[in-house]
């Protein structure tokens, strides 16, 4: 069991897993922007430490500093919550070649389903059903419009990299399409640094049906 966990995010995500590790008896070390410096997340943890500026690329997707932050307090482990870096492979790496337990899949696995436009190539692959689209990455909000128009509106814009509810725009013409793929990438740069988006068919009035799996590193499945 870990005695001190970093969370390598901010707001109620960050808060919610403060609760739940002061519940087990583990300490938390909060990270935070200049613009989180009173925030509740901070205040909840055991310990914070400034890792920069307002924007995310600046403080929440500086992989450097957030490392630099768990020796600096020795954290043994880092929670990454959901969105900024939860998903980055890179990051996922660096963590574990530092001696750090990353909670969360091995960078290997983020490799395979992390990205998005990867990940449904790999599902294609092994013959899975998904949802029709254009699975690779959208250079122009022209050739947007183009794909949106092939697959037939409405149509979700999403960020490769995405998460949290960040990077996701419903289109149901052209001109949705031309913004949506514009404000979606920017989007994606800011929260993710990384603005490759895909497009795939907008499915109204699904039915979600999903089966979480959980393991641990003792090979242990519920």
């Amino acid at each position: 069991m870990f005695t001190k966990i970093l969370i390598a995010n901010r707001g109620e995500i960050a808060c919610r897993v403060i609760k739940t590790a002061k519940k087990m008896g583990i300490q938390t070390v909060a990270v935070y922007s200049d613009a989180d410096r009173d925030a509740l997340h901070v205040e909840l943890a055991d310990e914070s430490v400034h890792i920069g500026a307002a924007p995310s690329r600046e403080s929440y997707l500086a992989m450097d500093k957030i490392i630099a932050a768990c020796k600096q307090t020795g954290a043994q482990a880092v929670h990454p919550g959901y969105g900024f870096l939860s998903e980055n492979t890179e990051f996922a790496r660096r963590v574990e070649e530092e001696g750090i337990v990353f909670i969360g899949p091995k960078h290997a696995s983020i490799a395979a389903m992390g990205d998005k436009i990867e990940s449904k190539k790999l599902a294609k692959n092994a013959k899975v059903n998904t949802i029709p689209g254009h699975n690779a990455a959208i250079d122009t909000a022209d050739h947007a419009v183009e794909i949106a128009k092939g697959i037939g509106y409405p149509v979700m814009i999403k960020a490769s990299a995405g998460g949290g509810g960040k990077g996701l725009r419903v289109a149901f013409n052209d001109r949705e399409a031309f913004e949506g793929y514009t404000s979606c990438r920017n989007e994606a740069r800011a929260s993710f640094g990384d603005d490759r988006v895909f497009i795939e068919k907008f499915v109204e009035e699904p039915r979600h049906i999903e089966i979480q799996v959980l393991g641990d590193a003792h090979g242990n499945t519920v």
